[in-house]
This record gives structure tokens, sequence and C-alpha cells, in this order.
């Protein structure tokens, strides 16, 4: 089983070296690249005034956050949700660097769990492009239209869609039916074939049909392998 936690941030500004502080939470949970309708979120009281650019990004202002709890409060639910799951993050290196200055701030173990970074997978796949996560989603056609301003668990949502594109879409869904049909949890799961007709239906090409395609086998020689499936019976 594959688990991974889809998560992003808002924050006062953008370095928490200079005062900065997470002020929102968001994290999405898949298993096995599919989301399990698992989230966490939370808003967090950053005990700082809300500079006016980071207000008019995420539309958190200080007065709704004054009553909201402090991250120390809320460190172990946070990490007790991402357990040992990979991180999947947009711009990793933001985030964590906030989340890592909180937990320091807070007296806590700094984050040792394997982080992808999406923009880094982007800029792999699609060189030279723009590897936002609002150009991402136009190009793989994901519907962002409600995201007017930035939230940490709706972009969260959206990225964990960006991110199945990004390693390979539907192809990743099939592959999971393939895991789910062959491992561990079919192990108790009886097979039963399918009924077949107690007589094959008669074939449905004409006697001239039937010459014309023996002809055309003839033509490739014994050893072709579609003289293997040439029908023997005479049609109907």
């Amino acid at each position: 089983m594959i688990r991974e936690i889809v998560l992003d941030t808002e924050t006062t500004g953008l370095s928490p070296h200079d005062g900065d502080r997470l002020v929102e939470i968001g994290c999405v949970e898949l298993i096995n690249h599919i989301p399990t309708g698992k989230n966490f979120h939370v808003y967090i009281n950053p005990q700082r005034s809300m500079p006016e650019e980071a207000f008019r990004v995420h539309g958190l202002s200080e007065e709704f956050l004054s009553d909201k709890p402090l991250f120390a409060d809320v460190a172990e639910d946070f990490r007790g949700f991402i357990g040992d799951a990979t991180l999947v993050i947009h711009n990793a290196p933001f985030d964590m660097g906030f989340l890592n200055a909180e937990l320091e701030r807070a007296g806590k173990p700094r984050l040792g769990n394997e982080v992808i970074d999406t923009v880094m997978v982007a800029r792999k796949k699609h060189p030279g492009a723009r590897v936002s996560l609002d150009a991402l989603c136009k190009h793989y056609g994901i519907d962002n239209s409600r995201r007017t301003l930035h939230g940490a668990l709706l972009d969260s949502e959206i990225l964990a869609e960006v991110y199945l594109e990004l390693i390979g879409g539907k192809q990743v869904s099939l592959a999971l039916v393939a895991e789910i049909e062959t491992g561990p949890a079919s192990a108790g799961m009886q097979r039963v074939a399918a009924p077949q007709r107690p007589q094959r239906l008669p074939s449905r090409l004409s006697a001239a049909e039937a010459a014309a395609h023996s002809a055309f086998l003839g033509k490739m020689g014994s050893d072709a392998i579609w003289v293997q499936y040439l029908e023997t019976e005479t049609p109907a």
C-alpha cells in the first residue's frame, strides 16, 4: 500500500526567518494514488499582524485568525495525520521551511518524511513550460474555477488531481485495478469462470467469404500465426 499526503499551507509572508508564520494547513490523503476522502485542515493564529500582500492572496484576516488555535496546539494532530507518509507538495521547500520552523518553535522534531515536489516533477515532464498550479490545471483540463483565493485544503485537493496527471493520469488507475486483483486483498476471493455456451454460435461468414479468407491466408505461408485461427467449420 502506498500512502501519500498532498499538503499545502498559507502563511503571513515569504520567509519564516523574517518572522512570517503559518496560518493554514490543508492535507489530502491518497492510498495507491487515489483520494480516500480523509483530510486534515486547520486555521492557525499566527500571533502577529497580517500583511496586506498576504491577505490579498488568501483572504485570511488577523481578526478571523485571532480565535484560532496556536500551531503548538495542533502540532501533534498534524503529525498524527501525516504519520510517515510521503508528502506531495507544490514548491516543497517553501511549505517544508515553514512547517519545520513552526515545529522547532514549538519544541518538536523536524519532519523526516520523504517529499515529492510537484514543481520539480512538472519541470522534468514539461521542460520550459509554466508549472504554476493554475498553469498545470489549464494544461490538464482540471477545473480550478473555485480557486478565487488561495486556500490550503482546496489547493491540496486540486494538487492531488494535478499530481495524478503528472505521474501517469488514467494509467495509474488501471495499474491500481491490476494491483487489487493480484494483491493480498484478493487472497480470500474465489474466482468463478464465466459460464460458456453449450454450443458455439454458427459462423456469420458466407461460404464465399470464408473461401476468400482461406485463400488470403494461404498466401501467407503455413508458418503465419493467423493460420492457427483459421476457421475449419463450414459456414452456416
